[in-house]
């Protein structure tokens, strides 16, 4: 009996997400916050000119929810990747 509990190397398709009209490559499976943070996005939103990512990854902060598919307050930690998806942060929003 083996007790080896390694996780294996195996991603999904490639998929490519539009975020903020910038392309993000990412593998099918992951959350969109996954994708976001290993794209090197710093925040998700912005408030009070501070900058938030996710804070629980759970789903119940709301401090990654974005507007996804035209769908305001999506939480990027519960959505998973499709191709062509298009996300859109806050960020800058303030500074105008």
């Amino acid at each position: 009996m083996s007790h080896n509990r390694r996780l294996t190397e195996q991603r999904g398709e490639s998929v490519t997400l539009d975020v903020d009209g910038r392309p993000v490559s990412c593998f099918a499976g992951e959350m969109v916050a996954t994708a976001l943070l290993a794209d090197g996005v710093e925040g998700f939103t912005e408030r009070e000119g501070q900058r938030r990512e996710p804070l629980c990854n759970m789903g119940t902060c709301f401090d990654c929810a974005l507007t996804i598919n035209g769908a305001p307050l999506t939480r990027a930690c519960l959505t998973p990747v499709a191709d062509g998806m298009r996300i859109e942060t806050t960020l800058g929003e303030s500074d105008a």
